[in-house]
């Protein structure tokens, strides 16, 4: 058996909105106060201790006005948490979910037909029918297990319906079509047949005019009215950069994806090289890293693989065609050269894209 999610937009009306928001903070609220109990009661007696949500409802009878499993489910990842600690208490506790995060989201479970979606509408507990975009079919032989309602920072709401599903055999194509990726800051990735992506670079787009939004947002009264108005701007304009970047490397992944058998990518990390030469706003714009695993599951649906090759392997001072490692290029601002041994002319990204196809070529018969 395997899970996949869908998500779709909801549209909640007003008696629905106050029913989410009671919710959220009620998840919240016995996550933080379980929690305490936890930390309090280990450091007194250095035992863990097994709460749960029901011994709470006495004291708190506000509790039992929301769904119980969404209080249950904040149990489930409470326990997660902190089993992770005891794994490695050099990390501390678990850290408490703040009342002013701007995203807010619970987790409820299908139990006896509690959930339902047909005819446009979702059916939650508690909450009642409530209005979806459903921009995708559902198989039929899938069988719904749990829902998740959020909340973004600019105020819409979401459902991330889980299925289960009887996972079915992938065969297991013989990569004869290879394609090289190397990172490119700006460009995304070029290809080892000379392509870029050409990446629209959204952040860099929209970042003047976050600015001069971002700018009247701090000159706002904390708790005003309009400053509230003012940061769901803000975050609305964050959401459509991401949503714009999200959907074109899906549909880049995708293309990459049905036209090749194996995808041959450099293992980098990501992490530091966003923290060098200040390239972090360009490192975080392009999303690689979210480019890569969109790339890996389509890959896998098909049958299909990605070899990473090692990030110490010379890719870019290697030559393509005699091999011979060429010293000169460590430094950066070389982009065209041409090898000393067999006086090849080379594009930088395009000879590494070149030498990382055939490395993953070398993995995948090795």
């Amino acid at each position: 058996m395997a899970n996949k999610a869908y998500k779709f937009r909801i549209y909640p009306d007003k008696e629905q909105c106050i029913m989410f928001a009671k919710t959220f903070g009620c998840v919240r609220f016995i996550y933080n106060r379980m929690l305490s109990d936890k930390i309090e009661h280990y450091k007194q007696t250095k035992e863990k201790l097994n709460n749960t949500p029901a011994q709470y409802k006495e004291a708190y009878p506000w509790l039992k006005e929301v769904d119980s499993l969404a209080l249950a489910n904040a149990q489930i990842h409470l326990q997660t948490a902190y089993k992770n600690f005891f794994k490695s208490p050099k990390t501390g506790y678990p850290k408490y979910k703040s009342k002013k995060s701007s995203k807010q989201s619970y987790t409820t479970n299908c139990v006896n037909g509690n959930i339902r979606l047909s005819e446009g509408k979702l059916k939650l507990p508690k909450v009642g029918y409530v209005r979806i975009k459903q921009h995708r079919e559902i198989p039929e032989n899938y069988r719904l297990k749990s829902v998740t309602v959020s909340q973004t920072g600019s105020g819409k709401y979401y459902a991330s319906i889980l299925y289960e599903y009887e996972e079915e055999t992938v065969t297991v194509v013989k990569p004869e079509r290879f394609l090289g990726l190397d990172y490119s800051m700006h460009e995304l990735y070029i290809d080892s047949n000379g392509q870029g992506a050409d990446y629209p670079r959204y952040y860099r787009k929209a970042e003047e005019k976050l600015k001069k939004e971002q700018r009247k947002l701090s000159k706002m009264q904390k708790g005003s009215k309009n400053r509230e108005k003012q940061r769901k701007k803000v975050a609305a304009l964050h959401e459509k950069t991401a949503n714009q970047r999200k959907d074109f490397l899906h549909k880049q992944s995708r293309q990459i994806t049905n036209d090749n058998d194996c995808i041959c990518i450099e293992d980098l990390n990501l992490k530091g090289l966003s923290q060098s030469l200040n390239f972090g706003k360009s490192v975080m714009d392009n999303g690689w890293g979210m480019f890569i695993d969109f790339l890996e599951y389509k890959l896998a649906e098909q049958g299909k693989k990605m070899i990473r090759v090692g990030k110490f392997y010379a890719s870019s001072q290697t030559c393509s065609c005699c091999g011979y490692q060429n010293p000169q290029t460590k430094n950066l601002s070389v982009r065209k050269w041409v090898c000393p041994k067999c006086g090849a002319s080379h594009d930088r990204d395009i000879n590494a894209a070149i030498n990382i196809r055939n490395e993953g070529m070398r993995i995948a018969f090795a």
